[in-house]
């Protein structure tokens, strides 16, 4: 039972999985046929769909290409896609050949741009769409015979990117319809340009501008009408806008101006083209140049002129309105309107006061209805300018204000009119009878003394008289008619010769001497003025009188001093001749020989007083002369020395002039030289200090010659220094005192002069300076003069300058 229940079972399970398999099988394959059914049926609808895409594709020549990565393939459209690789140039396509990917690659070689929207497309999968120009060989497609337009859109869709291909149309539609019918017979140069730039067609006016017979012929030899108007066509095309431009173009030879002008027709095409505005430019440039020269002489006028257009702004103002406004340049370049202009400068108090601002303000607005000129104005400023306001329509419309400061002129009018005041009053106060004469003759201007000086009643005179009139009443002191004609004419005649200035003088009847005196004024009027010279005549008579008896005494005088000079040179040579003999008779006795010393000393010093007298009187008398030469000056420093060697020795004072070694040759007078040197060494001893030194410099400066005589010890105070070298001031004892005052005398003669410094106790020094040295003189002469010893000697000896030994010149 258990077998048979378990075979039993098996059985019919065994059934059960039988029935359930073949009715799973019948229901899938009832599935199965309805899906095959529903497939079949879409694959006949897409198929369809694809034939009429096919179709379309194939009707509006379009080609579509699917690239993923670097993989390019054609997904229809392969006879467009023919075309368009034998419009881009590439030849001898083999049609078993993938040509999708050289098509894409000659569309990146059209233009960068185009090789750069490809990029992305790939790369980014950034949408693109450009257009490409290419001309295609004859007889390749039948509806066009020079050229075609692509028209390439990319898109992508996952990591595949799609190219659309298109042909556009030909070009050679743009020649053809009302549109260029038309523009073939416009005056002004038209042409269109394709997206690349390159020109697709011309009018004729753009062949005659650009001189050529056909656009093949301007695209083959690069014509163009202005590169400038290519740039400005170009920008028009990557833009979408219109863009218009100014050019200067020559056109048969000529130089025109052009307004250049660039409008987008669609995507593809801009049309361009160029009016003549020659014409315009030149009348334009002319109003320039009209406005530019009338502000150029604006602006230089000294006046301050402000235009005003016709809105009531500011337009135009020369560099005086800001000057006299003082207003800033910033705020004036705004362009304010003459309200505002109002305002500014009432709050700068620069307006005349006025109680009633508005009404005022009211006031200057309205004359921007002026049909002509208005009334001169005068403005009084707070700051006490006054000003001539001058206002007048513009031609072009507004208000032309003229500002002219007359602040200047009134205060010049004021004062001329004071100083006519003044000049009348001042030649009241004069004793000459002055009077002024116009070149006409008339009476202008007479002073006070005038009426008294030819016993005229004032009312006799008038305002309008001539100079014929004024004769008149002087004829009963001048009878003589002829000195009136000629004086006259010396007041209207305009030669210049006539109007020279003159004087003279006439003989008044009531026994006085007049002097009369002619001068031209600058405004061509004449000044006539008569003195009263009678007192002058007779204190010249007097004058001459005494100076007469002053030459004569003067005379008397030289005459005296010569006298008494013989007299005195008499009775001393005497003296001198009898001392020398007794001083040869005298033995041994000292008393004796000291006693002769210093008669024949006393006599010397006379008769050197002398002859600085008579010096003295020559020169004062303008008798004395110098006489230059050429002679060594260490020549007459030595015999100077010598005659005064003696005296060195018993001051015990040591003399160095080691410089004056150099000088050389001078140019002046020897004995004059000899003279001056003589009397300041003297003068230098006597203040030495004893066992002190003198020093004698001598140095050349170009043209003058510098003598220095310096000593040390007692100086000069300084109230002496002033008139040390007046007369007899030279000395404190002894003699005349006209040593250094001849010296002065000497040193002028020679046209130059002498200084002296000095301090109180450390001596003093002198200084001669003579011109005239830069003559050329000879370096050598003959050494004939006397000597000094050259001795070096110490500090101890009590000669020298200083303890070092520094060489001095001793006398041996």
């Amino acid at each position: 039972m258990a077998i048979a229940s378990i075979a039993y079972t098996a059985a019919a399970g065994g059934l059960a999985l039988a029935l359930s398999t073949t009715w799973l099988a019948l229901r899938n394959r009832m599935l199965f046929i309805k899906t095959r059914d529903l497939l079949a049926a879409d694959l006949t609808a897409k198929d369809g769909m694809l034939r009429e895409l096919d179709s379309a594709t194939t009707a509006f020549d379009e080609a579509f290409l699917a690239v993923e990565g670097d993989v390019v393939r054609l997904v229809w459209g392969e006879d467009t896609l023919r075309h368009c690789g034998e419009a881009l140039g590439l030849k001898d396509l083999d049609p078993s050949a993938a040509i999708a990917p050289q098509v894409v690659q000659a569309l990146g070689d059209t233009s960068p741009e185009a090789a750069e929207s490809l990029k992305q497309l790939i790369s980014e999968g950034t949408a693109c769409r450009f257009e490409v120009f290419a001309e295609i060989p004859p007889n390749k497609l039948s509806n066009t015979t020079a050229g075609l337009t692509l028209i390439v859109e990319g898109r992508a869709s996952g990591a595949t990117a799609w190219l659309r291909l298109a042909i556009a149309g030909a070009r050679a539609s743009l020649s053809s319809g009302p549109f260029a019918q038309m523009a073939e017979h416009l005056p002004a140069p038209c042409w269109i340009c394709a997206r690349d730039g390159r020109i697709v067609w011309v009018n004729a006016a753009w062949l005659r501008a650009a001189e050529a017979t056909s656009l093949e012929q301007a695209l083959k030899n690069n014509l163009s009408l202005d590169r400038n108007a290519d740039a400005l066509v170009m920008e028009a095309l990557e833009q979408h806008i219109r863009r218009e431009g100014f050019r200067w173009l020559t056109i048969g030879g000529q130089r025109r101006a052009f307004q250049v002008i660039a409008e987008p027709l669609n995507e593809a095409y801009v049309c361009a083209y160029a009016i003549d505005v020659t014409e315009a430019e030149e009348s334009r440039e002319a109003l320039k140049r009209h406005a530019k020269a009338h502000d150029e002489t604006l602006d230089a006028l000294e006046d301050a002129v402000a235009i005003f257009g016709p809105e009531k702004q500011l337009t135009f103002h020369n560099r005086a309105f800001e000057k006299l406004w003082d207003l800033e340049p910033a705020w004036l370049a705004e362009r304010p309107t003459h309200g505002e202009w109002l305002d500014r400068l009432r709050q700068k108090r620069r307006l005349p006061e006025t109680g009633d601002y508005s009404a005022f303000k009211v006031r200057e607005l309205e004359f921007y209805g002026l049909t002509h000129t208005a009334d001169d104005e005068m403005w009084s400023l707070p700051d006490g300018r006054s000003l001539r306001v001058v206002r007048q329509p513009h031609p072009l419309g507004g208000l032309l204000i003229l500002f002219s400061d007359k602040t200047g002129e009134l205060k010049l009018t004021s004062r001329f009119n004071s100083l006519i005041q003044v000049q009348k009053s001042t030649l009241d106060q004069l004793n000459d009878a002055v009077s002024v004469y116009g070149s006409d003759g008339r009476l202008r201007l007479r002073n006070q003394a005038f009426d008294r000086f030819w016993n005229i009643e004032p009312d006799d005179m008038t305002a309008v008289m001539d100079f014929a009139q004024v004769a008149e009443l002087c004829l009963p002191l001048v009878h003589d008619r002829g000195f009136w004609s000629e004086l006259k004419a010396r007041v209207t005649d305009t030669d210049p010769l006539a109007r020279a200035p003159q004087l003279g003088e006439v003989k008044v009847s009531d026994g006085r001497l007049a002097q009369w005196r002619t001068q031209p004024l600058p405004d061509g009027a004449t000044l006539v003025a008569f003195s009263d010279i009678t007192a002058t005549r007779q204190l010249e008579t007097a004058i001459e009188a005494r100076d007469e008896a002053l030459n004569e005494s003067v005379r008397l005088k030289r005459d005296f001093v010569a006298n008494v000079s013989y007299e005195l040179r008499t009775p001393l040579t005497t003296i001198v001749g009898y001392a020398d003999l007794l001083q040869s008779q005298t033995n041994d006795n000292p008393k004796q020989k000291a006693f002769l010393d210093s008669i024949q000393s006393a006599a010397q010093e006379l008769a050197r007083s002398i002859d600085d007298v008579l010096d003295m009187a020559q020169i004062d008398a303008g008798e004395m002369s110098i006489t230059r030469s050429e002679i060594r000056l260490l020549d007459v420093v030595a015999e100077v020395g010598l005659r005064l060697s003696d005296v060195f020795k018993a001051r015990d004072v040591a003399f160095d002039y080691t410089g004056v070694i150099e000088a050389g040759m001078v140019r002046v007078d020897a004995k004059r030289l000899a003279q001056c040197l003589e009397h300041l060494l003297g003068n230098a001893i006597r203040n030495a200090s004893n066992g002190g030194a003198v020093k004698l410099n001598a140095q050349k400066d170009d043209d003058n010659l510098v003598l220095e005589v310096a000593y040390t010890g007692r100086g000069i105070p300084y109230h002496v220094q002033a008139h040390i070298f007046d007369r007899y001031i030279g000395r404190e004892r002894g003699g005349p005192g006209l040593g250094l005052a001849l010296v002065k005398a000497l040193v002028e003669l020679h046209d130059g002069w002498i200084t002296l410094e000095s301090e109180p106790n450390e001596g003093a020094s002198f200084k001669i300076h003579l011109p005239g040295q830069a003559q050329p003189v000879r370096e050598t002469a003959p050494d004939t003069g006397p000597k000094l010893e050259l001795v070096e000697t110490k500090k101890d000896t009590g000669h020298g300058n200083d303890a070092a030994g520094d060489p001095v010149v001793d006398v041996a």
